[in-house]
């Protein structure tokens, strides 16, 4: 059975419509008013395999951070719906992806204790009319949300696109490395017997 979660989120500033599917084939219908983010969200889902339809609108008019953020939120919580008890997950991935100038390398552990380590310095503070900065806060927001512990480094890159690119690809190789189910592992992959904080 394909693990799937759909998830709908509105506010005052944000309204989000998001359905995964972890077990996919890379396919992905996103449309938000942050292009940017939807070129970042499609790599992802590509590269990890995942089926992801995001549909999003917000307050753009007063910059793109809760809308980045918002969607960081629910694609954060839909994985952690999507893979429920964690059963036969293998638990840990992690990839090392370039992107022509730049290199990046992604850790992830479905620990079910949140936490995000960010070691990216970016070559420049825009890319096209958004702040690069708000890729910390989507990823902060999506640890917060799943129950990550992810670790994220930009080893280098003179490109900021690039850059960028090389973190999304290399997200979704871990993710769908640690999301993927062993049959070795009928039970939980950890000596407490849980993924639990």
């Amino acid at each position: 059975m394909k693990r799937t979660k759909s998830v709908n989120r509105k506010t005052q500033e944000t309204e989000i419509s998001l359905e995964l599917c972890v077990d996919g084939k890379g396919d992905s219908k996103i449309q938000s008013p942050v292009p940017f983010l939807d070129h970042m969200l499609t790599l992802f889902a590509k590269h990890g395999f995942f089926d992801l339809e995001i549909e999003a609108k917000g307050d753009t008019e007063v910059d793109y951070h809760h809308t980045v953020e918002d969607v960081g939120i629910c694609l954060g919580t839909a994985f952690k719906g999507a893979l429920g008890d964690k059963k036969g997950l293998r638990r840990f991935g992690e990839a090392t992806v370039p992107m022509t100038d730049a290199l990046a390398s992604v850790a992830a552990d479905w620990s079910g204790r949140a936490h995000l380590v960010f070691g990216v310095d970016f070559p420049s503070s825009r890319v096209g009319d958004m702040d690069v900065e708000l890729f910390e806060e989507f990823f902060r927001a999506f640890s917060n949300n799943a129950g990550l512990d992810l670790h994220i480094r930009l080893f280098y890159g003179s490109n900021v696109h690039h850059s960028i690119e090389a973190i999304f690809k290399a997200a979704g190789r871990a993710l769908d490395q640690a999301s993927q189910i062993d049959p070795r592992q009928p039970g939980i992959q950890s000596t407490k017997g849980s993924l639990d904080p």
